[in-house]
């Protein structure tokens, strides 16, 4: 699981760490970690020319005593000081390892920059002297490392209302921060490099499902399992207008771990659908339902309506969305808008839900009273009470007609098998990404196919 705090959270973490350690013996920690890491990065420290854009907060002492150790290590080291308060003692430590203070200019023909511009409290943009900077390096083609976090960017909501650093490498400590893991600011880290600086955390705001977690809430079934105690999910989706939507949907569910699926719909669709899946039964008792994929025209709100008030679990998707109010009565549903959809439910634009993911997300789970599966290039699961899970492993391929119908089916199969609104959501959000990427291999895909991906993924994961 990787665990994302807030700054508030971080910094009284190290408070508490300083408290017990030496003077400064943090900040070496995070610089030691830093530096291998660069060096990594770089794949060798000789000879090698490293820009450090320094500002006046912690981040800057970093940067400086990490490109101390790098100086040592043979890389011919600069600083340019943005800020006529940069640490003292990293400032020190870098000039008597051979470093030296250097422009702007001296980007020009860096091998690296590390974005020591300000630290996790800094507030989001940059200033001109910082940003000119940063444009200096992209328009020269040279990486930066950020260091904890890409300057600019609003650590604790993935905003990114102003300029940034957009990073090829971001190497934080002691835990992972909000923007690493919510865009568009997680666009903005590249790949995040964690160093363990032995902060003690409280449980975080938001995580995200790995492998081992994801396998551990899969319901595999057992000996005494049959098609009834494996899960039987209702499926109400697809119209004359969409038929695809119900093949696709349940091709979905019955690549996840339910027993039985049936279809409610026009006998034209049922056909289609048994066409592709002989074993698809008709209306009876679910433990599930699937509703809203597909729709169109033949949306019925209030017998949508009567189910979200039933006993049984639901997820809503695309047009079976607009069945939803706000009563309050719906902790049971699990909600799966895209952007545009997310936004025309809470009557916004679907940029600024794009913009402010994690915000409008919480807010819909908070209003409507159920869990949100916010679809994206990182899918954002927000449940009522306040609980926040990402997925970040998704490929953008998956981007395709509907890939959504396949992420309907399969959360209802994983919620008629047992699972939570957000297990299933969370479950079925990797699944769905790790099915894309087996389908896709670097190239296009299908919705189709990476349905039928979902049985190899699964595979994949459980072995």
């Amino acid at each position: 699981m990787r665990h994302a705090h807030t700054v508030e959270q971080v910094r009284a973490a190290e408070a508490a760490l300083m408290a017990k350690l030496p003077d400064g013996a943090l900040m070496q920690r995070a610089a030691a970690g830093l530096a291998v890491a660069v060096g990594n990065f770089l794949g060798g420290t000789y000879g090698a020319r490293v820009v450090l854009l320094i500002g006046s907060g912690d981040n800057g002492g970093d940067a400086l005593y990490a490109g101390a150790r790098l100086a040592r290590r043979g890389a011919q080291v600069t600083a340019v000081l943005l800020s006529a308060h940069a640490h003292a003692g990293g400032l020190a430590a870098l000039l008597g390892a051979g470093g030296r203070v250097g422009a702007a200019a001296d980007i020009v023909g860096a091998d690296v920059v590390l974005d020591g511009i300000v630290g996790i409290g800094g507030r989001p943009g940059l200033r001109p002297d910082a940003s000119a900077a940063v444009q200096l390096a992209e328009q020269y083609g040279v990486p930066i490392v950020a260091v904890d976090t890409p300057s600019g960017v609003d650590v604790d909501t993935g905003e990114t209302p102003e300029p940034h650093v957009r990073a090829a490498l971001t190497v934080a400590f002691g835990t992972h921060k909000i923007c690493h893991l919510i865009d568009p600011a997680a666009s903005a880290c590249g790949p995040v490099h964690l160093i363990d600086i032995g902060l003690d955390l409280p449980p975080a705001e938001v995580q995200s499902l790995q492998a081992a977690d994801v396998r551990a809430l899969y319901p595999t079934p057992h000996g005494e399992s049959d098609k009834y105690s494996r899960g039987v999910l209702g499926l109400m989706v697809g119209s004359t207008q969409y038929p695809g939507a119900a093949v696709i949907a349940t091709t979905g569910a019955l690549a996840g771990p339910i027993g039985m699926a049936r279809y409610i719909g026009p006998s034209t669709v049922a056909d289609a659908v048994r066409d592709a899946h002989p074993e698809v039964v008709g209306e009876g008792r679910v433990q599930a339902w699937t509703i809203g994929s597909g729709l169109g025209d033949e949306l019925d709100v209030p017998r949508i309506r009567e189910l979200l008030d039933a006993d049984e679990p639901v997820v809503l998707d695309a047009d079976g969305l607009q069945a939803l109010d706000d009563t309050g009565d719906h902790v049971d549903v699990l909600a799966t808008p895209h952007a545009g959809e997310l936004a025309r439910l809470l009557g916004v634009e679907r940029t600024t839900v794009e913009a402010e993911r994690l915000k409008y997300a919480r807010l819909a789970a908070e209003r409507f009273d159920v869990t949100v599966l916010l679809k994206g290039a990182t899918t954002v699961i927000a449940s009522p009470d306040g609980e926040v899970r990402v997925n970040t492993n998704a490929t953008s391929w998956l981007a395709t007609a509907g890939a959504g119908d396949v992420l309907a089916g399969l959360c209802g199969a994983l919620l008629a098998a047992g699972l939570s609104p957000l297990d299933a959501a969370a479950t079925g959000a990797y699944l769905h990404a790790s099915a894309a990427n087996v389908s896709s291999g670097g190239g296009p895909t299908t919705a189709i196919a990476i349905a039928q991906a979902l049985p190899k993924a699964t595979r994949l994961l459980l072995s």
